[in-house]
């Protein structure tokens, strides 16, 4: 793999970099905090900007490469990008620009493990997508589980007012209800035997998936398959942090402190402590350039 960190160039007592475009990348979060309890992580939700579902391509690439620069200059050692419509558009502009900024930090996302996954559990080949508009259009789940499972199916339903209802705080009315529904009529009449949740935000409407799907739909998460490779990345490569005991992590983001922690709490399922606000700065870069990620 490209850019792979190594030992000898980055120290492994340096956090694990995680971002999404709001508070939905806490499920993820909190999938890496369980399995690595020993490690550091920082991660920034770029909340000003959400959502990411409905963005162009190329604004999402200048959003992520934003992001990625700011965690570099905070010592980041991997990348995770726990955002399906920004790994969509964004994820090989971010290793060309890594490779010039840091070639030894690597950058992980949720697509691929996920497509893994489904690829692996589905019985029948029938798979199917709930995500966001820009994540369904990017083509980026039909060519991962392409590459997985050649002769599966993947019906694909675009979401584009789920990840707000939720980030929204989400109260679970009959209109959120019949919305749900809504997107899952095309999985139940394709027959689909595993659905991937394709954002972030999904997992917390998981029992209501569950209910409509039927107990015998496997849903696969984004936080479950990343943390799974981000622990294979850091064993292999000498970058797993020494500590016995727990670690740190801690909060960035671009929007409102006191509605990040309120939500962001419910996503986490752990006290958020405190959040730092940031500014982001509005630039362009050319990709591949070796403009100094400080």
């Amino acid at each position: 793999m490209a850019g792979m960190p190594d030992a000898s160039t980055i120290s492994p007592r340096r956090p694990v970099g995680v971002f999404d475009s709001g508070v939905g990348g806490l499920t993820v979060l909190h999938e890496l905090l369980v399995h690595l309890p020993h490690e550091d992580f920082l991660y920034l939700g770029d909340t000003a900007r959400f959502p990411y579902g409905q963005r162009e391509p190329g604004e999402l690439q200048r959003f992520s490469l934003q992001i990625a620069r700011e965690l570099l200059a905070r010592d980041a050692k991997l990348m995770v990008v726990a955002c399906n419509a920004a790994t969509s558009a964004a994820l090989g502009a971010l290793r060309e620009q890594l490779a010039a900024w840091a070639p030894e930090v690597d950058v992980l996302a949720v697509v691929e493990p996920e497509s893994r996954l489904a690829a692996a559990h589905t019985p029948t080949g029938r798979v199917g997508l709930l995500a966001t508009p820009a994540t369904v259009a990017s083509g980026a789940y039909d060519r991962a589980l392409g590459a997985h499972a050649p002769k599966a199916t993947l019906t694909k339903v675009a979401c584009p007012d789920l990840a707000p209802i939720i980030q929204g705080g989400f109260p679970f009315d009959q209109r959120v209800v019949e919305t749900v529904r809504g997107y899952c009529r095309p999985l139940v009449a394709a027959r689909v035997d595993t659905v991937i949740l394709g954002c972030t935000h999904y997992p917390l409407v998981a029992p209501m998936l569950r209910r409509m799907l039927g107990p015998r739909v496997r849903l696969v998460t984004s936080g479950r398959a990343l943390a799974g490779e981000v622990e294979r990345v850091l064993v292999e490569h000498s970058l797993a942090h020494p500590r016995g005991g727990e670690g740190d992590y801690r909060f960035l983001c671009t929007g409102d402190v006191e509605a990040f922690v309120e939500v962001g709490t419910r996503f986490l399922q752990m006290p958020l402590g405190e959040v730092e606000h940031i500014d982001l700065p509005d630039w362009d870069v050319t990709v591949g350039s070796r403009e100094a990620a400080a």
